[in-house]
């Protein structure tokens, strides 16, 4: 009977943790965890774990937490854990090359697009800016490259026509850790898997998203503006300001019809929240003023009354 395979696993976020969650629940002997190191958050700065690490301990694993791959003392600690496998997902540090061939059949990606489209950092985001009809889950051999390693197995999901970013990364999510675990399971019982070059047509990256992505031109068709409010939903969001006040929009929909100059507020009352677009007009349905909830947009104008015909102006980025 073949010994059980070593595995380690290097993720930071939720999309991460559940991959993480389907190895262990698998029975697999993960035997290393990296995530990146506590991040500070809110007004506060408190120092937060990451998703994984969170899980790492709730399940009575050690995580490790470099600041950085390329020194020794991190290297050390990876090759003394004797790996078979190393898992990756949206781990976040580059691996060096030295790292993808420590573990005894390297290292294996989960990453959520159907490669070689969206290699990089934020392919769920750039799937729905791009209005994508699918996207998917590859499990690859990790190369040198920039999620440029050979394709072990993909699986194709389709884009719903109101996914947010948020919704689409949980199934994502789900599915990869599927995945990866019927990986696992050939290498394990096989002792390898086979990987496939990459199609050299249909490439494209994934830049990650910034706050300079968030700010809303309303002079683009409400087609488009609605893809960035669901692509950019939860973070960093949608940005614009109403009456001089900055707001992030969480949930909005196009509206049919012209409504005259882009950015104008062509209704603001009980019904709704209704700005004019480059082509259409878009109704916001939930929206987040700068240290405020998260409000509908009825809610949001009991509070807030803005009048028709004022403007929706730039957001700050900063």
């Amino acid at each position: 009977m073949a010994a059980a395979l070593r595995v380690g696993f290097a993720g930071t976020p939720p999309f991460a943790a559940s991959a993480l969650a389907a190895i262990l629940d698998a029975g697999f002997l993960v035997v290393a965890v990296l995530t990146r190191p506590d991040r500070p958050q809110g007004r506060g700065l408190k120092l937060v774990p990451s998703a994984v690490k969170t899980l790492a301990l709730e399940r009575g694993l050690a995580p490790f937490q470099p600041a950085t791959l390329n020194d020794r003392a991190a290297q050390a600690e990876l090759a003394g854990a004797a790996l078979d496998v190393l898992v990756v997902a949206a781990y976040g540090l580059i691996l060096p090359q030295g790292l993808l061939e420590t573990p005894r059949h390297g290292c294996i990606n989960v990453h959520a697009s159907l490669l070689p489209r969206w290699r990089g950092a934020a392919p769920v985001q750039r799937a729905l800016l791009a209005g994508d009809a699918q996207t998917g889950i590859s499990i690859m051999q990790m190369d040198a490259g920039l999620d440029t390693g050979g394709i072990i197995s993909a699986r194709a999901v389709s884009i719903e026509p109101r996914d947010t970013a948020a919704m689409l990364t949980d199934r994502l999510a789900a599915i990869g850790g599927e995945a990866i675990v019927e990986t696992l399971n050939r290498l394990e019982r096989d002792g390898h898997v086979e990987a496939f070059p990459q199609q050299k047509d249909g490439a494209s990256y994934a830049r990650k998203i910034s706050r300079d992505d968030a700010a809303i031109d309303w002079r683009a068709p409400a087609l488009d503006i609605d893809r960035q409010v669901r692509a950019l939903n939860p973070f960093p969001g949608a940005l614009t300001s109403l009456a001089g006040v900055p707001i992030k929009i969480w949930a909005a929909e196009p509206a049919s019809g012209d409504f005259g100059v882009a950015g104008t507020v062509v209704r603001a009352d009980r019904d709704g929240l209704v700005i004019a677009c480059g082509e259409g007009a878009l109704a916001v349905l939930e929206l987040q003023r700068a240290g405020g909830r998260r409000l509908a947009a009825a809610d949001f104008l009991s509070g807030k009354p803005i009048e028709t015909g004022s403007r929706a102006g730039p957001a700050a980025v900063n």
